[in-house]
């Protein structure tokens, strides 16, 4: 198990353009000490995509939410 921190409300809310375009250029180089490393960076992607999608917009490319159609 790692020691990662737990995405918050308070953790998504925190980030900024700045702070959103950093993770997004960790995700686009994928230089990561371990996969989870990376998994944790993708997770805070996707949940600021999610609640805060001002902020994902530039990056949702690599978020890889694919729409479904359920019939």
């Amino acid at each position: 198990m790692t020691d990662s921190p737990a995405i918050t409300p308070e953790l998504i809310a925190s980030q900024t353009e700045a702070s959103v375009a950093d993770l997004a250029a960790r995700l686009e180089d994928d230089d990561y000490p371990t996969p989870f490393a990376g998994l944790q960076d993708w997770h805070l992607l996707r949940a600021v995509a999610i609640h805060r999608p001002d902020l994902a917009r530039p990056y949702v490319h690599l978020v890889d939410q694919e729409p479904f159609d359920e019939d």
